[in-house]
């Protein structure tokens, strides 16, 4: 497949770091939905508790209200990047950015819990077409290397700004009312979907050329749906039980058959030999590990935070802050700092952080201080995904062309979401196993331990291939270059003395 990369008249020239101020207003635009996506993964997680009072919602049906949107978002996103590159960049973002308006509104207006969870699923789906065609915008409007390294490290800072600073607001927003935490993102889209209507470079040619892999949409995107879905259920009908079994049999058929056709297509939804690309592999599996890492991570400190030490959502909405402010206030800093060290140094370095970040926590007790337990953990927080998370999209996307890096996006950000609902469903299981013992202090950290040391073994294993990764690089690296074999002509002949009067 191949695509034209040509632009109107109009398209700013990214060959520098001097960019116009159209360029900016772009790179903001797309900054403003990707905020806006992380945000809603984690902000409605502390209006939990208002929203089942005032909509009588049972435990298992709170839990949709989170899950819906990570059902909609990590089940949709492959399908969402592939039609990004097939449909357009731009027209998919601007459709996708409406939706995303129009269900959140839905969703602080509703008095229906099954219309909320609706509207959540919803919204999960319109993020799984905006967050693919962001980023595809970003890396085919800025050139590769520090023009490219720069907006990506800009654009993704925002991401993790806005996943950390999600319970920080939802604290501050809940604290005035639930559905606060819906109608906020509705003014900040439609403004941000006004200027990309003006502002999103419109390219002569920017579809990829080729067919609809029908079926390779429908078992790939159901083999990913069934999977969030049998993972969120898991906790509460039993890992061991048949239903949970014969759905994860189900995914395993689904998976082995949208990789038969995708082997086999002309057009795949997926083209499997991205996958040789080393960075691109090693990029999927760091965010599926960091990612979940965090999720289960936040819903452990969420739930100790406000069970055991008894804080209110505002509380915890200041306490957290340090992390999501160190996250923002680093973004104008880490392009440069991508450039002078590479994203194979700054991984290891970003997830040795979160590891020590999770690894603190595990000294949790009835007692503990801000100062001695929380601030820490925040501050390394703040630096592992401030150096990460930039880093982990853009070896994601490195050394792709153009007509796929919708595919690519689509493919971390399918590692991130399905990261998040895996091990967070893994780390609540150990909770309920753990504090099955009751209500007491006690029993609670008996559950929160054993999950906190899953997460962080879960980082662990991601800062090991990110260790691993970073020492394949640096040996090809210094690998002396291989001598060309010349095919040289016979001696005498007159293209050989032609040759040796042009060398001299």
């Amino acid at each position: 497949m191949t695509t034209a990369t040509a632009t109107s008249p109009d398209a700013p020239s990214t060959s520098g770091l001097s960019w116009t101020p159209r360029l900016w207003g772009t790179l903001i635009v797309l900054c403003a939905a990707m905020f806006l996506d992380a945000l809603d993964v984690s902000m409605v997680g502390v209006a939990l508790p208002s929203i089942g009072s005032e909509l009588h919602l049972s435990t298992s049906a709170l839990q949709w209200v989170v899950s819906g949107y990570v059902l909609g978002y990590g089940g949709l996103l492959l399908l969402g990047g592939r039609a990004a590159d097939l449909l357009g960049r731009r027209r998919v973002f601007l459709v996708a950015l409406g939706v995303f308006a129009a269900a959140s509104l839905l969703g602080g207006l509703v008095d229906d819990g099954g219309l909320l969870i609706a509207a959540r699923f919803l919204k999960g789906v319109s993020a799984a077409f905006t967050a693919p065609a962001g980023l595809s915008i970003i890396t085919t409007t800025f050139a590769q290397g520090p023009a490219r390294n720069r907006a990506l490290s800009i654009y993704t800072t925002c991401g993790a700004s806005g996943f950390s600073l999600g319970l920080v607001l939802s604290g501050l927003l809940t604290s005035v009312g639930w559905r606060w935490t819906f109608l906020m993102p509705v003014p900040v889209a439609l403004l941000a979907l006004l200027f990309a209507v003006r502002l999103l470079p419109r390219p002569a040619e920017e579809r990829a050329k080729g067919g609809y892999d029908v079926l390779g949409a429908i078992t790939g995107t159901a083999a990913v749906l069934l999977l969030v879905f049998t993972v969120t259920e898991a906790q509460g009908v039993g890992w061991l039980s048949l239903r949970t079994v014969g759905s994860l049999v189900v995914v395993a058929a689904l998976a082995g058959a949208f990789l038969l056709v995708e082997s086999r297509t002309a057009h795949p939804l997926v083209r499997l030999g991205i996958f040789r690309n080393g960075s691109v592999a090693r990029a999927n599996v760091i965010a599926f590990a960091m990612a979940g890492a965090y999720g289960g991570f936040q819903f452990v400190v969420t739930l100790y935070l406000q069970h055991l030490l008894g804080w209110s959502a505002l509380q915890m909405a200041l306490g957290l802050l340090p992390a999501g402010a160190f996250i923002a206030l680093s973004a104008p800093f880490m392009g440069p700092i991508v450039d002078r060290f590479g994203t194979g140094r700054l991984l290891p370095i970003g997830l040795l952080a979160l590891v020590g970040a999770f690894a603190l926590f595990l000294r949790l007790d009835e007692h503990s201080s801000y100062l001695g337990l929380v601030l820490p953990s925040m501050l390394l927080l703040g630096v592992g995904f401030a150096l990460a998370f930039p880093s982990v999209n853009i070896a994601a996307t490195d050394g792709v062309g153009d007509e796929e890096q919708g595919l690519a996006s689509g493919l971390v950000n399918t590692a991130i979401q399905v990261g998040t609902a895996v091990v967070l469903a893994g780390a609540t299981a150990m909770i309920a196993a753990g504090g099955a013992g009751g209500d007491s202090p006690q029993a609670q950290l008996d559950g929160y331990r054993p999950a906190l040391v899953f997460v962080t073994a879960v980082a662990l294993l991601g800062l090991l291939i990110a260790a691993a990764g970073a020492l394949v690089d640096r040996r090809r690296k210094s690998a002396p270059a291989p001598v060309p074999d010349y095919d040289y002509p016979p001696v005498g002949s007159s293209t050989a003395r032609t040759e040796v009067l042009t060398n001299r």
